[in-house]
């Protein structure tokens, strides 16, 4: 279909995943495959683009658990290594010597990709084989292939974060806003009747940079979004214990789960 969208969950973790090395809780030593999580990033493919929004430590093996063999952007949310430290295995996307991958990031961001891997940004290196990015700086609103993507500033700790409004053929599609304390009023705005958001809910208990699951409810029923995936958990979220009592519409998302609209 020309305009057919489908998200895939590459991970759902927090910045240490889980189960977290050394821990033993309930959900760390859980057999259910839901309790098990890379750090987060999606999977986006359309009948024009296929692209990943941030690249963790997981990466590669994100990667080949789901098969994916095509790649021709990378966006990035924000700096924090749990979102970029995966960027070199981002080089088997262009092996041969006329491939490169697009990249785009907040100024700041680009900063820390440009500093932890220079060697790919110098101009020196571009063998076939090797990492050949063509960087774009987030400014605004943005286009990739079929895609137009909205940058949704929010608050995440002391680092410059987004959310992002995936948009196709004028008509909203999604809203992925992965790490999050608070939303901008002009996030919320824009995330208003979203077919799909999927939004950052750590865990139970306040936490002071990201949002609990009883604050990203709020948001959620606030959005009126068709459906509310959460993500981005710690080890205090248990699938089994806070996914059935969730709110009608807003679900737990696992690490290969796949939306098709």
């Amino acid at each position: 279909m020309s305009n057919s969208f489908e998200i895939t969950f590459l991970g759902t973790g927090t910045s240490i995943g889980v189960p977290v090395i050394g821990c033993e809780c309930a959900v760390c030593t859980s057999d259910d495959p839901k309790n098990q999580r890379l750090r987060s990033s999606i999977y986006v493919q359309t009948p024009e683009i296929k692209l990943v929004v941030d690249t963790g430590p997981d990466f590669r093996q994100q990667c080949l658990r789901e098969n994916i063999a095509e790649l021709d952007a990378a966006v990035f949310t924000h700096e924090h290594s749990d979102h970029i430290m995966g960027f070199d295995d981002l080089r088997r996307f262009t092996v041969r010597d006329h491939e490169s991958v697009e990249i785009f990031a907040l100024p700041e961001t680009m900063r820390r990709l440009e500093v932890a891997f220079d060697y790919v940004f110098n101009g020196e290196n571009r063998y076939i084989g090797y990492l050949k990015p063509i960087p774009h700086e987030i400014s605004g609103r943005f286009e990739i292939g079929d895609l137009e993507i909205t940058p949704l500033p929010v608050t995440h700790g002391k680092v410059e974060t987004i959310g992002l409004l995936f948009s196709q053929k004028e008509e909203a599609r999604l809203a992925y806003i992965p790490d999050a304390k608070k939303l901008a009023p002009e996030s919320v705005e824009q995330i208003q009747g979203a077919p799909v958001l999927i939004l950052d809910a750590l865990q139970p208990n306040e936490h002071p940079t990201h949002l609990s699951i009883p604050e990203s409810v709020e948001i959620a029923r606030a959005s009126c979004a068709g459906q509310t995936w959460f993500t981005h958990f710690s080890c205090r979220a248990d699938y089994r214990v806070i996914e059935p009592d969730l709110p009608e519409g807003i679900r737990m998302a696992w690490d290969g789960l796949k939306i098709r609209l």
